[in-house]
């Protein structure tokens, strides 16, 4: 059985499921669309009662020898106790010979989407903010991880920008802050992310990183609700999010659908989860019509 499961990824024959409170282990076979085993309990997770971020997600390394979870806080900003916030807030590395972990990056509220980019082969991660210090803060990011860098919550966000929620403060941990790569924007939630250098969505989306936004609870109006493209240059965000799936909400701002999980298929097209929905959604590019030898596409033009 297993425990709130979010975060999934298949190494070779072994499929990885990130459990609120563990990463289990099951054997696969390609084409196999049932398991019918119990999963063998590679490491065990933070959890606990509160759970506050219950989401635990999982992506592998390159050459498959590493795991990496995002664990997320157990509270917005503190108000659980700091003691509720041991081993939390953080980015683990997970040895999958050994089950042996230790946390490779600290300071992260809740890294809800962990993936390596297709260049440099760094590990990125999407990540969301604190609330309740107003509509426009703090937007929610994406960044790539540096190990043993430390992101700044509670203490800070944004690099230095103290957060006076969080007592006692700590000015040695603001100090070293890490101010992330690329911003969102506010309370947008984005779950999940996926590289691309295949989409067949056309040349415009073939170097860069789909981010599903899940959206805000807290925000008028509502904010996200949507999954956006962020074009890269030199392993690099480059540029402004594009919107490329919208229409989940409709004009009273009542969801039909939210972003969660993304993924692309072997072909380049883009798989999204909805859980409002309850669908998973496929887009891809609508091929151009064939037109007969000697005809212009509309008349008057060529």
């Amino acid at each position: 059985h297993l425990k709130s499961p979010f975060g999934v990824v298949l190494v070779g024959n072994d499929l990885y499921v990130a459990d609120t409170d563990a990463i289990l282990r099951f054997p696969y076979s390609a084409g196999q669309t049932t398991i019918t085993v119990s999963g063998t309990v590679l490491t065990d997770l933070p959890a606990g009662p509160i759970d506050h971020h219950w989401t635990k997600s999982l992506t592998a390394s390159p050459d498959g020898k590493k795991l990496y979870v995002g664990v997320g806080s157990n509270s917005n900003i503190t108000e659980n106790g700091l003691a509720a916030e041991s081993g939390r807030a953080a980015i683990y590395e997970v040895d999958r010979a050994s089950g042996m972990k230790r946390i490779f990056a600290s300071g992260v509220r809740n890294a809800t989407g962990v993936a390596f980019d297709p260049w440099a082969k760094g590990l990125w991660a999407v990540v969301n903010e604190r609330d309740e210090i107003g509509p426009n803060l703090v937007p929610d990011y994406l960044t790539q991880v540096r190990e043993n860098a430390f992101y700044g919550w509670p203490y800070s966000y944004f690099g230095q920008h103290v957060d006076v929620r969080a007592q006692p403060q700590r000015p040695d941990l603001v100090a070293r802050a890490v101010a992330p790569d690329f911003a969102l924007s506010s309370h947008v939630a984005p779950l999940g992310l996926v590289f691309s250098q295949t989409s067949n969505l056309g040349a415009a989306y073939r170097n860069g990183v789909f981010i599903s936004e899940h959206g805000s609870w807290d925000r008028t109006p509502l904010n996200g609700y949507k999954v956006v493209y962020v074009p890269f240059s030199n392993g690099e965000p480059y540029g402004a999010p594009r919107d490329v799936v919208t229409g989940f909400l409709n004009t009273q701002e009542n969801a039909k659908g939210r972003p969660a999980g993304i993924a692309l298929d072997r072909s380049g097209a883009l798989l999204i989860a909805d859980d409002v929905g309850n669908t998973i959604w496929r887009v891809s590019a609508v091929a151009k019509p064939k037109l007969a030898s000697g005809t212009l596409p509309y008349p008057g033009h060529s």
